[in-house]
């Protein structure tokens, strides 16, 4: 045994565990533009620009996922309803 911690997926959604700070994740799909999922992310989620939007998004496209925002449980919450609404695929919150 190597001694290397796995940390396992979440599956449950938004309304999982309590405590601790929430990461608000979108996933990349076949039907988000990168201008969509750019003005998408700067309309929803404080202190994110359109031009640092194109740059998550471009991060979303090339790796599969992105971080968009970390926090508060309630906050993640709320984030993750209003993109999923949107319209962005979003994975299953985790806690950090």
């Amino acid at each position: 045994m190597s001694g290397q911690t796995i940390e396992l997926p979440r599956v449950d959604g938004p309304d999982g565990a309590l405590g601790g700070a929430w990461r608000v994740i979108v996933r990349n799909d076949d039907h988000n533009t990168f201008d969509g999922v750019a003005r998408t992310l700067a309309r929803y989620i404080p202190g994110i620009t359109v031009e640092r939007g194109f740059e998550i998004a471009d991060r979303i496209h090339r790796t599969g996922l992105a971080i968009v925002w970390t926090g508060h449980k309630e906050l993640a919450e709320h984030y993750w309803h209003q993109l999923r609404d949107a319209g962005l695929t979003m994975a299953p919150l985790e806690q950090a």
